[in-house]
């Protein structure tokens, strides 16, 4: 009975298990596909147990109703549906020329008048407060609960110079980015307005709701304000002195001290340098506004002020033309200083001065100049006389100097040869004194070699018969060594045979014995 009680409930033990793994991998069970994330709501228990909710604006903590910080990634996750609310959600994802603005939505109220929040998506510096977050976000892929944070994608501005400029912000060479804080940052000390700073060039991330960005040209640039000139049949008409005839109310007009109407061009280089560009956008908030409000209508003040104290004449003559020039380039340049511009030059390039004017002081300087050319003309010709006789004397000099070279060189050449004469002879007397001195060392050779061959040969044939004279005293006797030359004469294989012969036999006994050495044909006929 026991075993059958232990035997069902071991098979009901083992079929519960079944199923619960069949409801845990079919029903709990919750794919996250990559690119996505798990976001996740406790709704509570069913029956039994407190329910607590999360406070409103925060994540729910352990056993705590509502939405879950953490989000699960891509992979198999399993989550019973009757407890939780389970959300598939897209990860944000920033192209490379986007960047993402990310407003809080959870956390607490910022104080009255603050909007930015500073801190992060997750972790430790997660943001705390609700707003807008200071930090931008660059080109990626985020995992944001869409709960807490709401992204706002917005596109760059790359390598636009309009004002106001967001997101990915180019600074282009030749510019500079003039920042305006719209909301302080104290943590990096910036006051709310625009700032002394500039950025140089260079790509930044700009966060439109904390920075904007006026892009500004540095450098010079040109305005002018030139008179119109009277047109016939498509080219500038001029009076019968070659000036071009002007029209009337154009340009910079303003009436001499003497009481004619004066018309000028003028042309002012000026420009914003990196350091007066806060200001500029501070003051006139664009260059072209710069442009207008200040350049242009100071250029015609300052024109106007200074050509009106001068007359006709003083500003049609050089020197105090010239004066006038200075004076208004001088006090253009302090104006625009004051205003926080540059000015490199102010030029004024034409002043149309009335004919009646004009014309008798240009005749006047027309006779001087006359005078001049003429002065001119006769000093060019007592000039070339003078370089006509100084050629005469260059080629008179010539001359003398060829001729003095000539007689260098045949000097030069008339003492060479003398010199070479002198050395032949005196190579010839040395060769003659060493052929001398060769013959008589070869005379005294001869000798010496004479006396070395008798002496050789004295001492040669005294050692022979020394040594004939040691042989016979080693001998004894003449007669004992003579038998030892002869015996040393014998050849080695000599057979010698003794034989007997009778008395008066010894010929005819001698034709029977082979000779024991040789005899040559002188010996046989003997």
């Amino acid at each position: 009975m026991n075993k059958r009680l232990i035997t069902a409930i071991t098979v009901l033990g083992m079929g519960a298990c079944g199923l619960f793994a069949m409801f845990h991998w079919n029903v709990n069970r919750f794919y996250v596909p990559e690119g996505y994330s798990l976001m996740l709501r406790y709704k509570g228990p069913l029956i039994f147990g407190a329910r607590d909710e999360a406070p409103a604006g925060h994540f729910a903590e352990n056993n705590q109703i509502g939405i879950r910080e953490q989000l699960c990634g891509p992979g198999r996750h399993f989550y019973c549906p009757i407890w939780w609310e389970r959300t598939l959600v897209p990860d944000q994802v920033v192209q490379p020329h986007q960047v993402a603005i990310v407003t809080s939505k959870m956390g607490d109220a910022l104080p009255s008048g603050e909007y930015l929040v500073d801190g992060g998506l997750s972790g430790e510096n997660r943001a705390t407060h609700k707003g807008i977050l200071r930090k931008v976000f660059g080109p990626g892929r985020y995992r944001a609960n869409p709960y807490a944070f709401e992204f706002n994608i917005i596109d760059s501005n790359q390598g636009s110079t309009e004002a106001g400029a967001k997101g990915w912000v180019e600074i282009p060479t030749g510019y500079v980015g003039v920042v305006t804080y719209l909301a302080a940052n104290k943590a990096e000390g910036h006051e709310r307005g625009i700032q002394d700073e500039v950025l140089p060039p260079g790509l930044y991330p700009i966060n439109p709701r904390e920075i904007t960005v006026d892009i500004v040209e540095i450098g010079f640039r040109e305005t002018s304000i030139t008179v119109d000139k009277v047109m016939k049949q498509g080219k500038v008409a001029h009076d019968e002195s070659g000036e071009p005839v002007a029209v009337a109310d154009s340009g910079i007009g303003f009436p001499s001290n003497d009481g004619f109407d004066i018309q000028l061009d003028f042309t002012a280089i000026w420009g914003v340098m990196p350091a007066e560009a806060p200001e500029v956008i501070r003051t006139f908030g664009t260059i072209e506004e710069a442009e207008r409000k200040v350049i242009l209508p100071q250029s015609e003040s300052i024109c106007r002020n200074n050509g009106s104290k001068m007359s006709a004449v003083e500003l049609l003559v050089g020197n105090t033309r010239q004066q006038f020039q200075i004076e208004t380039s001088t006090t253009f340049k302090n104006v625009l200083a004051d205003k926080g511009l540059t000015l490199l030059y102010g030029l004024v390039r034409h002043i149309y001065i009335p004919r009646e004017v004009r014309v008798p002081i240009q005749e006047g300087y027309i006779a001087d100049e006359l005078k001049l050319t003429r002065e001119e003309e006769k000093l060019t010709a007592k000039t070339q006389a003078d370089l006509k006789e100084a050629e005469k004397k260059v080629e008179l000099e010539s001359e003398r100097v060829t001729v003095e070279t000539e007689k260098l060189v045949a000097n030069a050449i008339a003492e060479g040869e003398r010199q070479a004469r002198e050395i032949e002879a005196e190579t010839a007397r040395k060769v003659a004194e060493v052929d001398k001195q060769i013959a008589e060392l070869d005379a005294k050779r001869e000798v010496l070699l004479g006396q070395a061959e008798a002496t050789a040969m004295q001492l040669q044939e005294e050692a022979k018969a020394q040594k004939f004279d040691l042989a016979v005293q080693a001998f004894g006797t003449p007669d004992a060594y003579n038998k030892w030359e002869f015996a040393e004469g014998l050849p080695e294989n000599m057979d010698l045979k003794l034989f007997y012969a009778g008395e008066g036999t010894l010929w005819t006994d001698l034709n029977g014995v082979m000779p024991t050495f040789p005899v040559n044909a002188k010996t046989k006929a003997k």
